[in-house]
């Protein structure tokens, strides 16, 4: 039985063409623990083909772009509807994150109905068998990273969300841990103001930190695929991986 095992439910941005293509949302589940990472567009239905979603224990939403968290509404929807009397789940994500929800239904307490939202903050959650560290990283006024492992685990995996700058996400790394990066721009450079991260940056993470691998995500439409991977391949001498719909991996 793996210490963590990840299930990636979407790994897209906010659009692209890739066939099958869905938001950000990465189940991880250590024993009878399961949480979410995200819940982006069109992601649901696959977390409903993993396992029951009342049975999360929690969601971690990393920021509040709808590619992201928006998913949470058929969530929502899902645990207030299906069920007699309805069920309700624990959000974690940053400040504003139910108004946000709230505001698309014109409906104060929309979101309250169904889901406990609780605000984020820098630190450990101990989620079950399961703890999170959630860190501030660059991107929109409020986005976090997390790292997850089971208890007293010396290895986990770092998640990295949509970040801007490679070394926020440092402090949060381990030796040996699975880092789940975006890499937005793959072999290219960043554009000036884009708060992402390209292959090159990713790579030079990898290197200095010590991961054990490096699974990547959050390709932009345009991308090449092959060399985004082979491009943090020129940096990094562990293995590398671009992860769709489906991937699982054991950490």
């Amino acid at each position: 039985m793996p210490a963590v095992e990840l299930t990636v439910l979407g790994a897209g941005p906010a659009y692209t063409n890739r066939p099958g293509a869905t938001g950000a949302a990465y189940l991880l589940r250590s024993g009878a623990t399961a949480i979410l990472l995200d819940l982006g567009q069109g992601s649901f239905p696959r977390l409903m083909a993993e396992l029951e979603p009342s049975d999360l224990a929690a969601v971690f939403i990393s920021h509040l772009h709808p590619d992201h968290f928006i998913d949470l509404i058929p969530l929502r929807h899902y645990l207030r509807y299906e069920f007699k009397p309805g069920r309700r789940i624990r959000v974690f994500g940053p400040s504003g994150l139910d108004g946000r929800l709230d505001c698309l239904h014109a409906q104060p307490g929309f979101t309250a109905e169904a889901l406990d939202v609780n605000a984020l903050t820098a630190g450990s959650i101990p989620i079950e068998a399961i703890e999170v560290e959630a860190r501030l990283v660059t991107h929109t006024n409020e986005s976090y990273g997390f790292r997850v492992a089971p208890r007293a685990a010396d290895r986990g995996l770092v998640y990295s969300g949509d970040c801007g700058r490679a070394d926020d996400l440092a402090p949060l790394i381990n030796p040996g841990d699975t880092l789940l990066s975006e890499v937005s721009f793959g072999p290219e450079p960043v554009p000036p103001g884009a708060a992402h991260l390209n292959s090159a940056a990713v790579g030079s993470l990898a290197a200095s930190t010590g991961v054990g691998r490096v699974l990547l995500t959050h390709l932009q439409m345009g991308n090449d695929e092959r060399a985004t991977v082979d491009a943090v391949r020129a940096r990094f001498d562990g293995p590398v991986e671009l992860v769709q719909p489906g991937s699982r991996v054991e950490i």
